[in-house]
């Protein structure tokens, strides 16, 4: 009986010694998508396809207990994966990969991607958007307008939540991600070409480019004029840039990223596939709820063109890991 709990004792501590010894997985740049359609190749492309056919079609996935989708990492370092859609899902599966034995994120980039909407004001279909402040959309007080003073903002910041409720990325790694990817060249389509006509707005009519500005978290898809405009006044209030690009994760995430490694590498990168209001001449619940054909278009492209100007930066840092991994360098 002692042989046989020797030896049970001895397979165990060599298991967990055998399990303590594998090398952790060195993470230069983690991707974040927050969703996919179905699967990771040879259907419709959601926000992981073409960063998955890129960078992990020859690799393996690793399960994580927590998070809601496996990771996969390439021989170079680039690990991607899809947290979830919305604040609780995606922070939830980024703060279960960030504690995960299997990986070492001392030194790691953070590319937060996926698609949003612009104002027409600001940007039209298919532009793809850096991100230089993360707004939380959701943390105040709301009344409905008929209850404030005509003309008045209805929206109050709530106080306890400074420190979290906005963040400005670093400065110099935007200056890097606008240097890297400035020549790519953008794709459109027929359909997204056709629907822009309808905006008056110059930017909302004009081919898609690379933009830079505030990306607007909220889990509510706000929608419609007064909403777009309310996010606008949210963002000169918290001293950050104009609004750019709604979307429902990377304030959340940053906010799990910086209790453990800071925010100074982390990337905010979003692809505009609606107007986050109507045309002139169409309610917002019309366009909320569009007509057979009334649908904006681009989609396809939107999502190839995120991976298309993020690439540019991936590749750019693990190749140059040597000048990164310590700090951004300084850009003159």
């Amino acid at each position: 009986m002692r042989k046989i709990l020797l030896y049970s004792l001895l397979l165990i501590v060599g298991i967990f010694n055998a399990h303590a010894a594998e090398p952790k997985i060195k993470v230069k740049v983690f991707v974040a998508a927050m969703f996919e359609i179905s699967e990771n190749q040879g259907d419709k492309a959601g926000e992981f396809q073409h960063w998955y056919l890129t960078y992990f079609k020859e690799t393996k996935p690793i399960q994580v207990t927590g998070a809601v989708n496996p990771v996969f990492c390439n021989k170079d370092g680039v690990c991607g994966s899809v947290l979830g859609m919305g604040k609780v899902a995606s922070s939830a599966s980024m703060q279960a990969i960030l504690l995960n034995q299997h990986f070492d994120f001392a030194q790691s980039y953070f590319v937060l991607n996926g698609v949003g909407g612009t104002p027409p004001s600001q940007g039209t279909i298919a532009d793809v958007s850096w991100g230089t402040w993360l707004v939380d959309y959701d943390l105040g007080h709301r009344w409905k307008p008929e209850e404030a003073e005509a003309g008045k903002p209805t929206f109050m910041p709530r106080k306890g939540y400074e420190n979290i409720r906005s963040y400005q990325l670093d400065t110099n790694l935007v200056r890097w991600t606008k240097q890297l990817s400035a020549n790519v060249q953008l794709k459109d389509s027929p359909s997204a070409q056709a629907y822009r006509t309808r905006y008056p707005d110059k930017n909302a009519r004009r081919k898609p480019k690379i933009t830079f500005g505030t990306h607007f978290t909220g889990d509510t898809f706000f929608h419609g004029p007064g909403l777009s405009k309310e996010a606008q006044y949210i963002s000169e209030l918290y001293g950050a840039d104009d609004y750019v690009i709604t979307e429902m994760e990377a304030a959340a995430i940053t906010q799990v990223i910086d209790r453990l490694h800071g925010t100074s590498r982390i990337m905010s990168l979003r692809g505009a596939v609606n107007f986050d209001q109507g045309h002139p001449n169409e309610s917002t619940l019309a366009h909320l709820d569009p007509a057979p054909g009334e649908t904006a278009g681009g989609f396809a492209e939107t999502v190839e063109n995120i991976v298309l100007v993020g690439s540019q930066v991936v590749d750019h840092i693990v190749l140059n890991w040597a000048d990164w991994k310590d700090a951004t360098p300084k850009l003159n």
